[in-house]
C-alpha cells in the first residue's frame, strides 16, 4: 500500500458512490439535439451547447466515445466496486474510499454547491448515463451506472484525498509500520511558465502548459474544447472521465498545474481508556469511537466474489483506524472536508479576467497543485496552491501527534492570500518545475520560504535539473526577450544543466577510467564524452540511459533525487556499467546504441525513436519494454501553448503523445505520435466559424 497504491487510489477522479438514501431527482433534462460535437482533423472534440449543462452532456458523451474503457475504471473504483474487478488490490482502494468518510460530508454540504454548477453536473451525468445505456456491452462491471452529481462531487474529494498522500498514512497504520518520516511516494513532474510584455519580444503575454503524467491510463490527459451560450469557452485537458477542464485557456486567460509537495495529512494518536473499549479522551471527557464497518467485495476468480468485513472508526479528529499494536490513529486532511473541488475548476474555466480567476481561487477547495497563470491583460502569477490547515504553533505535525484535546487539533484553513505566490514580477516571467516555490522567477526577485510557517512542510526546497536548466536558458542571449518560438524551444529542450546539486554529485560516473576496464571501454568512453543532451541520435545519451536505469533501480531512487545531491558509491557505478555492457552485448550486438534505439515511442503498430530524458525539460521517465528497450510511462503527457496580444488570443497550439482516442480501430489512436517524436504541435482555435469550416464531422450525441 505504498507507491503503487498512492497512484492507483486516485482512479476515482470522477465518480464515487455516495450511498444516497433516495434516488437522485434531476432538476433539468438535456435534449441531445441542443448539443453539437464537432471533430477536427485530429479527432479533438469541440463541444457546443446552448447551456453549460448541454456542453457538459456533450463532454461526457465525447469522452466515452474516445475512452469509455478508462472512464469505467474510474466509475468502478469510485463506487467501491474495484474489488469485484481487480481482487485484493482493488479491495484496497475500496477500503481507502470507505475509510476517509467523505460521503457523509457530501450529504452534509452538497447544498453549498451553486445551482448553476449542480445543473452542469446533471448535464454531465446524463451524458455519461446515456452513453452507457446505448452501449451496454461495453460496461465492464454490473451496477456502475447510472451516476449522479453526488457521485461526481465525491470523486473529486476522493481524488484529492489520495493525491495529497493519505493512502500512505492509512496503509502504514493498517500495516503497523507507521512512520511519517518515510520517503514520500507522491509523484513528481510537470513544467509551466508564463511571460508578460516585460519579457516578450512583441509585447504579448504567453503561457506554456506541460504536465508530466502517465501517458496512458486514468492519469493520462484527454483534450477537449467546451463552449456554451452561457459564457463557457475553454480548451484544454482533463483526466479521462472528468467533468471540467483542469488546465488550458479560454479567450481571456489560461493556467497550468504542476505537482507540489506539502504536508497536508496529519496523524493523531488517540489517548484510549485503559479499561473501556473504544473510549478515547478529548478535552477531559471520554468519548466513544463510532464504528464504521465495511464489507469489501473481493474477486477470487471469474464469477466468484468473496465478501470481507473490515472495521474502521470515526472520532472528532476524523477517520480513525486501529493498528496491529492496539493503538488508535486518526487521519485528518483537508481533502475530505471540501465539497466544492469540481466547482472551483468550473469557475476557473469560466473566469474572464484576473479578478474573477482569483475569486475562484478563494473557494480554496483544490487541495494541491501549483498554478501558473497568464492572461490577455498582461498579468502573470505563480501560486503554490493548497488548502493549508492553520496548525498550532509548537506542535510538530511532521510526526505522529499524541493528542487528547483541541490544543493540537486544527479546524481552520489559511486564506489563499497567505500562500506563497509571485504576481507580476519586474522581470516579467514566472515558472515552476516542481522546484522551490519561493524561487518562481528571476533570482533577483526570489522569496524566502522561512517567511512562511514551517508546518507547510515543503518537499520542494531544491532546484531539480529542469529548474537549473530553465534558469540557465533564461540567461542565454536568445532569452533577453522571449519570442513565441523561443518559448517552445525552452519547453522542448533536452539538455541537462551545466551544474546543479544532482549533476555535481554524480560527477564520478563521468570520470571512470576506460583503460582500467577494457571490457567496457567503449561504454565508459561514450558516457565520459556525452554532451549531456538527450537527442535521439545521441549515443552518449543511449549509453547513459541504460546505465542510469540500472543505477536508480539499484539505489532505490525516484525522481525526487533530482532535487538534491545523491551519494552513490563508486562500486555501484561499476556494477551498473557492467550490467549496461551486458545489455548492450545482448540486445545491440555490442555496439553503443543511440538514444532513439533504446527509447521508443510505442502504440499499436507504431514504434519510433524518441528524444527526451528523465528530468529534462523534454521529460521521459521510462519503464522496461522489451529486447533491452524502454518506453516512457511518464513524460510530456500534454503540451499546450497560448499567446495573447493587444487584448486578444492570437495563438494556441497543443500536443498529445498518441491521439484523441484510445480505441485501436480509431484513426486517432496514433496520429499524433510522429508529431510528438518530432517535437511539433498542432494549431488549435476557439473560433467557432473556423472550427466548423474545417470540421471532419458534426453530429448530435445519440
Amino acid at each position: 500500500m505504498k507507491k503503487m497504491f498512492a497512484c492507483l487510489a486516485v482512479l476515482a477522479w470522477l465518480f464515487t458512490s455516495v450511498s444516497a438514501k433516495d434516488k437522485y431527482e434531476y432538476s433539468i433534462t438535456i435534449n441531445p439535439e441542443d448539443v453539437t460535437i464537432v471533430r477536427d482533423k485530429w479527432g479533438v472534440p469541440h463541444i457546443y451547447g446552448k447551456t453549460d449543462a448541454d456542453a457538459a452532456y456533450g463532454l461526457a458523451w465525447a469522452n466515452a466515445e474516445d475512452d469509455f474503457y478508462t472512464m469505467q475504471e474510474l466509475v468502478i473504483t469510485g463506487k467501491g466496486l474495484a474489488g469485484k474487478l481487480l481482487g485484493k488490490e482493488g479491495a484496497k482502494r475500496d477500503f481507502f474510499s470507505h475509510t476517509i468518510g467523505y460521503r457523509d460530508r457530501i450529504d452534509q454540504d452538497f447544498h453549498l454547491l451553486s445551482d448553476e454548477y449542480v445543473r452542469y453536473l446533471e448535464g454531465y451525468c446524463q451524458g455519461a448515463n446515456a452513453y452507457a445505456e446505448a452501449h451496454k456491452k461495453e460496461i465492464r462491471v454490473k451496477g456502475i451506472f447510472p451516476i449522479n452529481p453526488k457521485d461526481v462531487t465525491g470523486g473529486f474529494m476522493f481524488a484529492l484525498s489520495a493525491l495529497i498522500g493519505t493512502p500512505d498514512a492509512i496503509g502504514s497504520i493498517v500495516d503497523g509500520t507507521f512512520d511519517k518520516d518515510q520517503p514520500s511516494s507522491l509523484p513528481y513532474g510537470s513544467n509551466a511558465f508564463a511571460f508578460n510584455s516585460n519579457k516578450t519580444d512583441d509585447g504579448s503575454s504567453m503561457l506554456c502548459i506541460n504536465p508530466h503524467q502517465p501517458v496512458t491510463g486514468p492519469f493520462s490527459w484527454y483534450e477537449a474544447h467546451i463552449n456554451s451560450e452561457e459564457g463557457l469557452n475553454i480548451h484544454g485537458a482533463m483526466f479521462p472521465g472528468s467533468s471540467s477542464v483542469f488546465l488550458g485557456n479560454n479567450e481571456n486567460l489560461g493556467w497550468a498545474h504542476t505537482f507540489n509537495h506539502l504536508d497536508l495529512v496529519d496523524v493523531f494518536e488517540l489517548e484510549m481508556h485503559p479499561k473501556k473499549k473504544r473510549m478515547y479522551k478529548y478535552n477531559g471527557e471520554w468519548k466513544q469511537l463510532e464504528k464504521r464497518p465495511v464489507w469489501l467485495k473481493v474477486k477470487l476468480a471469474k464469477g466468484i466474489i468473496l465478501p470481507v468485513k473490515k472495521m474502521t472508526y470515526w472520532s472528532v479528529y476524523g477517520a480513525t483506524l486501529k493498528s496491529p499494536n492496539g493503538n488508535y490513529y486518526a487521519v485528518k486532511l483537508p481533502g475530505n472536508e471540501r465539497v466544492r473541488v469540481g466547482e472551483q475548476w468550473y469557475r476557473m474555466d469560466k473566469a474572464s479576467n484576473y479578478d474573477e480567476f482569483y475569486e475562484a481561487l478563494r473557494m480554496e477547495s483544490i487541495s494541491m497543485f501549483n498554478i501558473i497563470y497568464s492572461d490577455k491583460d498582461d498579468n502573470v502569477l505563480y501560486l503554490n496552491n493548497c488548502v493549508m490547515p492553520k496548525r498550532h504553533e509548537g506542535v510538530d505535525y511532521s510526526r505522529v501527534v499524541k493528542s487528547n484535546s483541541d490544543k493540537t487539533l486544527w479546524s481552520e484553513f489559511h486564506d489563499v492570500e497567505d500562500l506563497v505566490q509571485t504576481y507580476n514580477p519586474d522581470c516579467g516571467w514566472v515558472f515552476n518545475t516542481n522546484n522551490n516555490p519561493a524561487h518562481a522567477t528571476a533570482k533577483s526577485e526570489w522569496q524566502n520560504l522561512e517567511d512562511w510557517p514551517a508546518y507547510y512542510g515543503w518537499d520542494d526546497k531544491g532546484e531539480n535539473n529542469r529548474a537549473e536548466r530553465f534558469l540557465e536558458m533564461m540567461k542565454e542571449p536568445e532569452s533577453d526577450k522571449i519570442s513565441y518560438e523561443r518559448m517552445k524551444e525552452i519547453k522542448f529542450d533536452y539538455e541537462f544543466p551545466a551544474c546543479g546539486a544532482y549533476q555535481n554529485s554524480i560527477e564520478n560516473l563521468f570520470h571512470v577510467n576506460p583503460n582500467e576496464h577494457p571490457e567496457m571501454s567503449a561504454l565508459i568512453t561514450a558516457i565520459n564524452e556525452w554532451d549531456k543532451r538527450g537527442n535521439k541520435e545521441n549515443k552518449g545519451a543511449g549509453a547513459y540511459l541504460i546505465t542510469f536505469q540500472k543505477l536508480f533501480s539499484m539505489m532505490g531512487f525516484a525522481d525526487g533525487e533530482f532535487k538534491k545531491a545523491v551519494c552513490i558509491p563508486d562500486t555501484s557505478y561499476l556494477t551498473a556499467l557492467r550490467w549496461a555492457q551486458n545489455e548492450i552485448d545482448t540486445h545491440y550486438g555490442g555496439e553503443i546504441p543511440a538514444l532513439g534505439e533504446v527509447q521508443r515511442h510505442v502504440r499499436g503498430d507504431v514504434n519510433i525513436p524518441l528524444s527526451g530524458f528523465p528530468d529534462a525539460l523534454a521529460a521521459n521517465y521510462n519503464e522496461e519494454w522489451k529486447d533491452g528497450r524502454y518506453k516512457p510511462w511518464v513524460a510530456d503527457s500534454y503540451v499546450h501553448f497560448a499567446q495573447w496580444k493587444d487584448g486578444k488570443l492570437v495563438r494556441m497550439e497543443t500536443l498529445h503523445p498518441f491521439g484523441a482516442s484510445t480505441r485501436p480501430d480509431s484513426p486517432h489512436y496514433t496520429d499524433q505520435m510522429q508529431l510528438y517524436a518530432d517535437q511539433k504541435t498542432k494549431p488549435m482555435t476557439l473560433d467557432k466559424a473556423k472550427i466548423m469550416s474545417e470540421a471532419k464531422s458534426v453530429y448530435h450525441p445519440h
